[in-house]
């Protein structure tokens, strides 16, 4: 077998067998081979899947490469595998992520300011889910936490990276919910922090948010 041709095809099967999407410089380092002459192989690969039209397709997502399913198959997929696990959000929680991911990083005033009421609710939940995560602190005084999205969110929406997010004139005229994945169902139910998350890991400013015991109570037993 040609070197390129082997080449091509472990890293084929190094992209088949892994559940997340892999770096080009991790996949050039596996394969021994330059990052360039991987990218070409990797662009061959795109090409063949989509030409192919199978169920399969390769694409450059969440600053990686993954195989994810054709979209042609997602209603019959989704009949077949009704358990499979889908975040919900409210409106006004998808409303919130919109314009965490066209203005990040953003304070939480400044998110409050662009929709008019609070959204402290709608963030903690987001981090909950982990579409959403602290990013640093603006360097203003107070120093509020800046936000912004998560390289989980990157892989709901199938990016690769923010740029690839449609650019609207406004984000307040941004209709989100006309790009929302098969894997978030929107509900007009409010929506709740996760069970399983660790709530002390939420920024303070959040806490409330979170119904947290207070900590400062003595233990009645």
């Amino acid at each position: 077998m040609e070197d390129r041709k082997y080449t091509k095809g472990l890293l084929e099967a190094l992209l088949f067998l892994s559940s997340d999407p892999i770096k080009l410089s991790s996949l050039a380092k596996s394969a021994g081979i330059e990052k360039t002459e991987a990218r070409e192989l990797l662009d061959e690969l795109i090409l063949d899947y989509s030409e192919k039209e199978g169920g399969f397709l390769l694409r450059e997502i969440a600053g990686g490469y993954q195989f994810i399913t054709n979209q042609l198959y997602s209603e019959a997929l989704s009949h077949i595998f009704k358990d499979k696990k889908r975040e919900t959000l409210s409106r006004g929680t998808l409303d919130t992520l919109a314009i965490i991911a066209y203005k990040q990083p953003i304070t939480l005033t400044e998110l409050d300011e662009i929709r008019g009421v609070s959204s402290r609710a709608m963030v903690a939940s987001l981090i909950s889910k982990k579409l959403v995560k602290a990013v640093g602190q603006k360097e203003v005084p107070g120093r509020p936490t800046l936000y912004g999205t998560t390289s989980e969110f990157l892989l709901h929406f199938g990016l690769s990276k923010l740029a690839d997010l449609p650019t609207p004139v406004e984000v307040k005229e941004l209709k989100f919910e006309d790009f929302t994945p098969d894997s978030i169902v929107v509900s007009d139910a409010e929506d709740e922090i996760s069970p399983d998350f660790d709530k002390t890991s939420l920024p303070e400013e959040l806490q409330e948010e979170a119904a947290l015991p207070d900590s400062s109570e003595e233990d009645p037993t």
